[in-house]
Parts: C-alpha cells; sequence; structure tokens
C-alpha cells in the first residue's frame, strides 16, 4: 500500500492511503475564515456601517490523481510462467508470426511438444483457414479475445477437438504474439469432412452441427447474414440434401476419401 501526504499536513498527521487503483481518497480541505474580518472591529462605533464581512468560501474538492501510485502489470513478487507450467489448464503461447514458442505440461500432454512449429501445422486442414483469420485479428488488434471450436492434431497424428479462448500479448501498445488455453471437448463430428466441400463450406458445415443459427453463424465467420444463407444453399447442393439436419447427417455418414 502506498502512502502519501495531503499539501498541508503537519508531521503528526496520518498518512492517507492511495488503493492499488491509484486512487486516492482524500478528505475535503476546508480553508478556515479569515477571523480578522468575521470579527467586529473597535474603530468603528456600533451606530455606523462596517465593513462587509466575506463569507467562508465553501470546502473545496480535492481533485484526485490518477498518475500517482498508478499499479501498472504484476506489482507482486511471483514466477507467473511457473504457475502456468504446473496449472491443469492446457496453455500456449505464440510470437506474432504464428510460431509456437511455449506450451505447459498439459498442453503437451493434449498435442505432444510443437514448440518451434508454426501453429497452423498442429491445425486440422479444414480448420486452418479460420484459424489464421483469428489469429490475424489478435495480431493486427482488432480483436480483444477470441472464442472458437477446432480440430488438432498431436504429433501422434491423432485428431483431437478443442475449445480455444486466446488472447493478444502486448509489450505497451505493441502486440508480440498470443496466449492461449485449450479445453478439450467431447468430438461428436467426423473425422473429416467431405473431401469436395470447399474450406468455407466445411466452416458453416462445423458451425451446423454445433446448432448455429444464421445469425450467429455470420457473427463467428464475420460476414452478413445473406452471405451465410448463400453459403449454405451452396453447401446443401453440395451434399444433396434440403435441411440442415440433412446436411450434418450426410456429411457424417460421407466418406473421409
Amino acid at each position: 500500500m502506498v502512502h502519501s501526504r495531503r499539501r498541508g499536513d503537519g508531521d503528526g498527521a496520518p498518512p492517507m492511503q492511495v488503493g492499488l487503483r491509484g486512487l486516492a481518497s482524500p478528505a475535503r480541505e476546508t480553508r478556515p475564515a479569515d477571523e480578522s474580518l468575521a470579527q467586529p472591529s473597535s474603530s468603528y462605533p456600533d451606530h455606523t456601517l462596517r465593513p462587509a464581512t466575506r463569507r467562508p468560501t465553501a470546502p473545496s474538492r480535492a481533485r484526485i490523481s490518477h498518475t500517482s501510485g498508478v499499479v501498472t502489470g504484476l506489482k507482486v513478487d511471483g514466477d507467473v510462467e511457473q504457475a502456468l507450467e504446473n496449472i491443469a489448464v492446457p496453455s500456449y503461447v505464440l510470437d506474432n508470426a504464428g510460431v509456437v514458442r511455449w506450451i505447459n505440461p498439459a498442453a503437451r500432454q493434449l498435442v505432444g511438444d510443437v514448440r518451434g512449429r508454426h501453429f497452423t501445422s498442429v491445425v486440422a486442414p479444414e480448420d486452418s483457414r479460420r484459424a489464421r483469420e483469428l489469429f490475424t485479428q489478435k495480431v493486427l488488434g482488432t480483436s480483444r479475445a477470441t472464442e472458437a471450436t477446432s480440430h488438432l492434431v498431436s504429433t501422434t497424428g491423432a485428431r483431437v477437438a478443442v475449445e480455444i479462448s486466446a488472447v493478444p500479448l502486448r509489450n505497451g501498445e505493441r502486440v508480440v504474439g498470443v496466449f492461449g488455453l485449450l479445453e478439450e471437448r467431447l468430438d461428436d463430428s467426423p473425422s473429416a469432412p467431405p473431401p469436395h466441400l470447399t474450406p468455407r463450406q466445411v466452416e458453416v458445415l462445423r458451425l451446423l452441427e454445433q446448432g448455429r443459427s444464421t445469425k450467429q453463424i455470420a457473427a463467428e465467420l464475420h460476414l452478413s447474414s445473406e452471405t451465410v444463407r448463400n453459403h449454405v444453399r451452396r453447401l446443401f447442393r453440395a451434399l444433396g440434401v434440403n435441411t440442415r439436419l440433412e446436411a450434418v447427417a450426410a456429411a457424417r455418414a460421407a466418406p473421409a476419401d
């Protein structure tokens, strides 16, 4: 806790406390009225007019400083990286070129030791395009955080369905990388989408499998609702179906090659 004194405090006055947010809570400062003006003057008889007395001014509200005592960063004595090493949630760090620079043991257990590899080599091919889009949003600073479902490919070739939460890593105003958390999820989708579908149709199909509405798909893919409807219609034609449920069923029944 940072301590400071108000202007004019005596040596024995208690210090003012400033919280972690750097917002002081000073008491109102009052200025005593000038006693010489408030007292009657003996040089004026009672029957004569005396000079008008000055009323004490209202106490002024002290300004709160937002610069003194501001806490930036983690002002605690602790090793955050060591804590993340020991946490059971799979975590990773990418540099601003997309190379995996750090993963914790929980992530290594999930996908293997992929340090030094570009993140797209860990993402399943059908999800690679969307993963690139989300990474670019964070590196350019146009998105404060992203949430997505995806499939990763481990070092043993196994497919892993995950939920990914990621945020930009900043050094001051500059984005230097991406930090993310992984959560393994139950994968009830086919091992691979029908090969004749386009990457965009695969993205739409995956979101249909999750029960997303047209509006939700539009928000997820940053498209207009009408563009999403066009993709859905083309997907129906490609699969030879007429409804969303039929599209999901047909995709799961289709051979992978």
